[in-house]
């Protein structure tokens, strides 16, 4: 009885060692080569939003001072209002600064590997793009989760607002 197979019996597998994906990874001279033509423009879009990020932040603050000391000429709502929508454009300014900082390191760590071939530089330049994507996928699940939030409170103030 011990010479037949147990039709019960749990399957079995070789367990062998996993190998290591990155030790067998390798680029292209063409791979490089997109990269290091994309590493430019990386920089460059990463300086535009540090700039737009700049201008957001002292736009929303001259906003802000502007309706606080003209406050009495837009009403008592309006300069409130005024004052919220300038903080708001100072943390829309906080905001973009940083996927603006994950492009600009992604491309200046593609260019750091480009010059020195290290595999160190290769591996943070994809990690901040994989930060720059994460992040915008996140805010986009937060954006897409105000949707419904806003229109209930839209169909909220419509019916209030027809009562009176």
């Amino acid at each position: 009885m011990s010479d037949t197979i147990n039709p019960w019996q749990s399957p079995e597998a070789e367990i062998s060692a996993e190998r290591n994906s990155a030790s067998s990874a390798f680029l292209t001279g063409s791979m490089v080569r997109y990269l290091k033509e994309a590493s430019p423009w990386l920089r460059f879009i990463g300086i535009l939003g540090f700039v737009g990020c700049g201008f957001m932040g002292v736009g929303g603050l001259v906003f802000a001072i502007i309706m606080a000391v003209f406050a009495d000429l837009a009403g008592e709502f309006g300069g409130a209002l005024g004052i919220f929508m300038g903080l708001g454009y100072i943390l829309g300014g906080v905001l973009a600064f940083f996927p603006a900082r994950f492009i600009y390191n992604f491309g200046a760590k593609i260019r750091n590997y480009t010059l020195s071939n290290a595999a160190p530089d290769l591996e943070e330049a994809f990690r901040n793009n994989k930060s720059f994507w994460k992040f915008y996928g996140v805010c986009s699940i937060v954006a897409l989760a105000f949707i419904p939030v806003g229109l209930i409170a839209t169909i909220v103030i419509a019916i209030t607002s027809s009562f009176f």
